[in-house]
């Protein structure tokens, strides 16, 4: 049964579906291999044992009837401490909000259960989830596949230890500038930013609600695609035929990748040669335009953020992460007229790319540009902290600025993700690429 830790979610669905696989030892293995975890209180902010066996026990009656509700019905997943669940505290990794217990459920996490999902508990994240880096000196800072110093990438990043550990068979997260798929590329995962919009962010703590999103982080792209659908309260896009030949990709070179690590550097040509090889064709993009909406993110996060959690902050700044307060305080640089003009030129932009990247497929760029940086100097060093979080989050920020989605691959190389771009609401679309380009990569 421990082989069960290590299987994708759509496996585990399959197994359950088969009879080869029964939901409640299923979750009583999780459970007992979570609880055995050494690093189990940094991954973990609250580990559900109760609801998760009461799922558990309703999946395994419905695929004794033949009733099962999604191919995910039964599966074990863990979900990010920023969605609310009732009856178990939702802090979203900060003491100002210690003690916050919902008595409500967010609507994704309700979606989620309703489609038979089995909630293992919340992960830790950075401080309401205002960081790419995922240190967090105040509740815990999860550990990262490639090694006790390095940074597992945030904000979601409890919920990509609790998959790359084998402590959830996938986590829902959330990505605002990158918080899904910098954690996801720095572990060697899948993860999908999904457009704006598109899934509800009712019961979720918000950072930022024109640009906060939910999204998974998995072990496949096959298990993201049924992860949006359980999300959405539906089965899923359908990724049979999905091919590269024919495919025409822009490998966007405006911004995305100057000063690119160099291991970093060399993944990406080397993951464009691999797409080529499937039949890809790739050209090269370059749009000016995108420096000038790179330069309005501090107005256009910081004033958002800072304008919705001033109250709270300043009722107790001492109780936050020093860097943390920093940022979020950054925003009172701005005034509302600064704030309306920044949209009215981001919108204006937004309208250039749509024009530069139609005749494309997806747009390729490297998920980070940087490895994970390490921890003690980042608790260490202010300017190295600063640096290394706006370099984290520069080529995923491009995303949520643009207003599109995205999706995050592992390339083989450790901590190296190759992002994919589609258009605004064309996720089955963009999954049907990253399936394609996922064999290629492999």
């Amino acid at each position: 049964m421990r082989d069960w830790l290590q299987q994708s979610a759509a496996d585990l669905g399959r197994g359950i579906a088969a009879g080869d696989v029964c939901p409640v030892a299923l979750t009583e293995c999780y459970l007992e291999a979570i609880d055995a975890h050494p690093l189990r209180d940094r991954i973990y902010s609250s580990v559900t044992h109760d609801r998760a066996l009461a799922e558990a026990k309703a999946a395994k009656q419905r695929a004794a009837l033949g009733q099962r509700l999604s191919p995910l019905d039964g599966v074990p997943i863990s979900w990010k401490d920023l969605f609310d669940s009732a009856g178990t505290a939702t802090e979203a990794g900060s003491d100002l909000l210690s003690g916050r217990v919902p008595t409500q459920d967010a609507l994704a996490l309700r979606t989620a259960t309703a489609k038979g999902a089995v909630c293992l508990g919340k992960t830790h994240m950075s401080e309401l989830a205002f960081s790419g880096l995922g240190l967090n000196p105040v509740k815990a800072t999860p550990p990262c596949v490639h090694g006790k110093n390095a940074a597992p990438g945030g904000s979601s990043s409890g919920a990509a230890a609790s998959v790359v550990f084998g402590l959830a068979a996938g986590a829902i997260g959330s990505d605002t500038g990158g918080s899904v798929r910098i954690p996801s590329a720095w572990n060697d995962l899948v993860g999908l930013k999904t457009t704006s919009g598109r899934i509800s962010l009712e019961g979720v703590v918000p950072l930022c609600l024109r640009f906060d999103t939910v999204g998974p982080l998995v072990r496949s792209v096959e298990d993201a695609a049924l992860f949006l659908g359980l999300i959405e309260g539906h089965t899923g896009p359908d990724l049979r035929g999905a091919a590269l030949e024919g495919r025409c990709f822009a490998n966007l070179v405006t911004v995305a990748q100057t000063d690119l690590d160099a291991t970093v550097a060399d993944a990406h040509a080397e993951a464009l040669d691999r797409l080529r090889r499937a039949g890809a064709e790739i050209k090269t993009l370059e749009i000016p335009e995108l420096e000038e909406a790179m330069a309005l993110s501090p107005i256009l996060y910081t004033t958002e953020a800072y304008g919705l959690w001033k109250d709270t902050i300043e009722a107790a700044p001492h109780l936050m992460f020093p860097e943390i307060l920093e940022r979020f305080r950054a925003g009172k640089a701005f005034s509302g007229a600064d704030y309306v003009a920044a949209w009215a030129k981001l919108d204006r932009i937004r309208k250039i790319w749509t024009n530069a990247t139609a005749a494309f497929d997806g747009v390729l760029c490297p998920t980070s540009p940087i490895l994970p940086p390490d921890m003690q100097r980042l608790e260490e060093d202010h300017q190295f902290y600063v640096r290394s979080n706006l370099m984290a989050l520069r080529n995923t920020r491009i995303g949520n600025l643009m207003g599109f989605c995205g999706l995050s691959l592992p390339t083989g190389v450790p901590s190296c993700g190759l992002q994919i771009y589609g258009r605004p609401q064309q996720e089955e679309a963009l999954l049907r690429l990253g399936a394609a380009a996922e064999i290629a990569l492999a």
